[in-house]
Formats: structure tokens, sequence, C-alpha cells
């Protein structure tokens, strides 16, 4: 697994990239060797958020962490991730051997440069996604596992663009395009 590292506000230790090493290791045996993880480390005010994302065959899992110390922080990113996996065993297992790049969305990232006027509505961000077709239980499991609350696809059935989300209940909705 190829580890990149992005400190913000803060510089980072040999020790704690060794750490990272070490606890990614452990779910090394999981993703293929073209796995590659992104460790992004940021200093707030006392509080030190670690965001760990991992790309592998077109899935993207995801946790993040705020504490007092960026080792504990770690330590509780690893143990979110390890959850994640763990809970979606079963659907991963398949995904993970089975999965191409085409099989799912890969998203490109843009951030608007301008800032807002006051009492003026403006994007902040704009992300691009280029759409492939994936089932609704997908598209919840890659919901899951990037960690947001909603996640637009295109349904593998329909054709059409859909957008899965979590409810209050946590349950899960799935909005779809009316013909009207």
């Amino acid at each position: 697994m190829k580890i990149t590292y992005v400190a913000r506000k803060v510089t980072l230790r040999d020790n704690f990239k060794e750490r990272a090493e070490r606890k990614l290791a452990k779910l090394e045996r999981i993703f293929s060797d073209d796995a590659e993880a992104t460790v992004v480390v940021t200093l707030e005010k006392n509080r030190q958020t670690v965001e760990i994302t991992i790309r592998d065959n077109s899935m993207v899992y995801r946790a993040e962490s705020t504490m007092l110390e960026m080792n504990d922080a770690l330590d509780k990113v690893v143990d979110m991730l390890s959850r994640q996996l763990r809970k979606h065993k079963t659907r991963l297992s398949k995904r993970i051997r089975a999965a191409s790049l085409d099989d799912l969305i890969i998203d490109e990232v843009t951030e608007a440069e301008e800032m807002p006027e006051e009492n003026e509505m403006q994007v902040v961000r704009k992300k691009l996604i280029s759409l492939k077709p994936v089932s609704v239980e997908e598209a919840v499991l890659q919901m899951e596992m990037i960690g947001h609350k909603f996640f637009m696809f295109e349904n593998a059935d329909t054709g059409k663009v859909n957008v899965v989300y979590t409810r209050n209940d946590g349950a899960y909705g799935l909005l779809e395009p009316s013909d009207e």
C-alpha cells in the first residue's frame, strides 16, 4: 500500500509516520497492492484531526477523528476503518476481488477560489463526478465507506441518476427523478 502524508499547520514526526504505517499494515492484507492511502493531519487550536482515505479498485474508504493528541486520533481513525470493513466484510469481499476501475465512480474535486460576498449565496466547492452504473446497495455501501450523508450515482437498473441518503431514523432513502 502506498501511503501519502499531508500536514496542515503541523510538522509530522517520523515516529508518527512509522506508527501510521504499522497501523495501516494491519489493514493491508484486505486491499490490493495498488491501494493508496492518504493520511491528512490538521492542527486547529490545540485539536488535531487525522483523516485517512484509502482508494482501492475505485472504492473509497474514509474515516476522520479529532482529538487533543494526533496519536490518539490516529488510533481512533484506524479503529473506525476496521469497524467499517468488518461491518461490510461480505459485501466488500465480493467488490474488492471483482471490482475494476470502471465499476464505480471516480471523483475529481475542485474548489472555488473566489471568496463569497456577504448576503450573497455562492457555491464555495464544486465536485465533478464521473457516474458509473451501480446498484442501490453498492451506492449505499460507497456512501457509508466515505462517511457522507448522501451519494449520487447512476442506477444500473434504470439508467437514471439517483441519490441515496441517510435518514434521521438511521434508515436509507432513495431519490429518483420523476417522469412528470
